[in-house]
């Protein structure tokens, strides 16, 4: 039995931990189909976001992990402005995580450190593309395992 920082002899449970050991962008796209125009008549746009996560065995228990966010912009008559798709990637190996918490563990937490990485590339791309940066708001990865577990959008 493990004893605590205060000698008592309580048991200490084994601290579960996600290391990432490498994250790279793995496919980055930026799309400005109607420049210059589009540049020359700012106007507010229409943004929808689509953001997926995928994990799958790489080997020697290391996953890799990929989020993946697309986020498109109208006009307001329903003209793109552009398109920006990041494939955000890890990988990592988890410590102390049953088999009942690694889904969780690569397809919740994970993704969650990924994602200021990733919202920040996708900023600087919308940004050097023309446009003002997109900072994308937090996105809840429980709530979307639970949709994409139930059968529904995956769309945040």
């Amino acid at each position: 039995m493990a004893e605590d920082n205060n000698g008592a002899g309580a048991a200490v449970k084994p601290r579960r931990a996600i290391t990432i050991l490498a994250q790279y962008i793995k496919d980055l796209s930026f799309e400005n189909p109607r420049a210059p125009m589009s540049l020359l008549q700012p106007q507010q746009p229409q943004l929808s976001l689509n953001v997926e996560v995928k994990a799958a065995p790489a080997s020697d228990g290391r996953y890799e992990v990929v989020l993946t966010i697309q986020a498109a912009a109208q006009n307001s008559a329903g003209e793109g402005l552009f398109v920006v798709e990041l494939s955000y990637a890890a990988a990592v190996t988890l410590s102390d995580v049953g088999p009942e918490e690694t889904q969780q563990a690569l397809l919740v937490e994970t993704p969650r450190l990924l994602f200021p990485f990733a919202r920040a590339v996708i900023a600087d791309a919308t940004r050097d593309g023309g446009f003002p940066p997109v900072f994308l708001q937090p996105i809840d990865f429980f709530d979307l395992l639970r949709r994409q577990q139930s059968g529904g959008t995956a769309t945040a």
